[in-house]
């Protein structure tokens, strides 16, 4: 399987064609993963980590002519298996606490002396790690001598590490839910690495955090959601199939209520992932980072994935419970937590990241005021958080008067598309809740602060309604794109 993804350039479905890749679109990379998810879990986890956050694609976007000439052939035609270590033991997957430090120093590189890092870290958790010949390393970067110039704490910075470089441990593997997709620890001790090793070189030290998080929001966006939305389908296609074939008190089981409700529930799954990848992938597609949208769309999808493995379990009853070959439920359900953990766990993802980073980033205003008291012009700064303020001001005012006038009317004024022939009446429901969930979340930044983020029932919530406005949104554009076939 491995010569054959290699073969094929699975590996590098992102990497141009320039560089050797396939340089599909990402939703052509969005479907291709979908597909493979539908036979294997484990297989199409050896596809999607390569074309997620890794190596290759930051060396696409911001390495150097040297990087990108040696590694992204390589890649690309899977002669180097790549891995990205993030997550550490103490602090997960968050790179403004990790523990891993790199100490810019004077070192022996290939015989000579040359400027460098001298690296200490421990990852855990890294997918393709006992297999990688190539590691992406995040650390914080130090400069207590002063040889860079840029002040002693540079930041987050990322390099790549061949691993077979001395000092590189790869640990055991990990055993993920019985899943059998390499996984597993590395970590080094005083290891050094010159300069040409940070990704981007030496231009690109403590830039490391931002690189993360462009790259994240596009890769969340594809690779779980396309994953989420095979097994909801898959669910729905043997559910159904057993449903008519299995025979209890005289008839198909499909027929009994009780199944026909989980059975639903399933082909609402199937329906709205279906909706939402291919809405959102189409985004990425048109060069959008739609980073709170890719937070939403990862928690959303492997919950709904997971209602739905649970219902097509309770359908099948013992056959799904008793492993063996014939299973073909069980490796489904192994995965469901790898994929309810993975790039930023659930829990973590509905309540700290959707609404309460969200707020500030898709604000009309907010963002604006605070860069507006941030401006080192006073004169500058003080205009425009006038100008900021009186609009945000505004906005309020029509959330609150809008709101009200929708709510009371049950949104009988609210607008709706003129093409829309059988959706009128969502497209005006959608029209109330998103203008009273604009009030909600005004008054909650308002009143909440700085603390918005400890109060994450709230932000819970709200990342919840916001989230069921996006999807709605999605379903109402797939039906029409469908032709409303009502």
């Amino acid at each position: 399987i491995w010569d054959f993804v290699a073969e094929k350039g699975f590996l590098g479905m992102l990497i141009s064609k320039e560089h050797g890749g396939l340089g599909f679109s990402p939703q052509a990379q969005s479907l291709i993963i979908g597909k493979i998810a539908s036979r294997s879990p484990d297989v199409v986890t050896i596809v999607m980590v390569p074309n997620s956050l890794g190596p290759g694609e930051l060396i696409e976007k911001y390495g150097t002519d040297e990087q990108k000439k040696y590694y992204l052939p390589r890649l690309a035609k899977g002669e180097e298996i790549p891995c990205f270590g993030l997550t550490g033991p103490t602090s997960g997957s968050d790179a403004a606490a990790m523990a891993d430090v790199g100490i810019v120093c004077k070192g022996r590189h290939e015989g000579r002396e040359v400027v460098g890092i001298r690296l200490n870290w421990e990852k855990r958790y890294i997918s393709l790690g006992p297999e990688a010949t190539l590691l992406g390393l995040a650390f914080r970067l130090y400069d207590p001598d002063g040889l860079l110039e840029r002040g002693e704490d540079i930041g987050i910075t990322l390099a790549l590490i061949p691993t077979h470089h001395k000092g590189v441990v790869i640990g055991d593997r990990h055993l993920p839910c019985g899943a059998a997709f390499p996984n597993g620890p590395n970590w080094g001790k005083d290891v050094f690495i010159p300069m040409e090793w940070v990704i981007g070189g030496k231009e690109r030290v403590g830039q490391g955090w931002r690189m993360l998080m462009e790259c994240l929001s596009a890769g969340r966006s594809i690779s779980l959601p396309a994953s989420s939305t095979a097994a909801a389908k898959m669910m729905l296609r043997v559910s159904t199939a057993y449903g008519r074939l299995r025979r209890q008190f005289g008839l198909p089981i499909a027929h009994m209520e009780g199944v026909e409700e989980a059975l639903g529930r399933i082909a609402e799954a199937a329906y709205l992932l279906e909706s939402g990848r291919s809405v959102t992938a189409s985004m990425v597609s048109a060069g959008e980072k739609p980073a709170v949208i890719s937070a939403l769309l990862k928690y959303q999808s492997t919950e709904w994935m997971r209602r739905a493995v649970n219902d097509a379990f309770d359908i099948h009853g013992g056959k799904a419970i008793c492993d063996g070959p014939s299973n073909y439920l069980q490796s489904a359900y192994q995965m469901v937590p790898v994929a309810i953990t993975v790039e930023g766990a659930n829990i973590l993802t509905r309540t700290l990241i959707t609404f309460a980073q969200g707020a500030l980033r898709s604000h009309p205003w907010l963002y604006k005021e605070i860069q507006a008291l941030q401006d080192s012009d006073v004169e500058r700064g003080r205009a425009a958080f006038a100008e900021a303020f009186a609009g945000h001001a505004a906005f309020a005012v029509a959330n609150v008067f809008g709101a009200l006038c929708h709510n009371l009317s049950g949104g009988l004024f609210a607008s709706a598309p003129s093409h829309a022939r059988h959706t009128r009446k969502w497209y005006r429901q959608l029209a109330r809740s998103s203008r009273t969930f604009a009030l909600v979340a005004d008054l909650s930044v308002a009143l909440l602060g700085g603390g918005l983020k400890v109060k994450q029932k709230i932000t819970g919530r709200l990342a919840d309604a916001l989230s069921e406005l996006y999807l709605l949104s999605c379903v109402l554009k797939r039906f029409e794109d469908d032709g409303e076939p009502a």
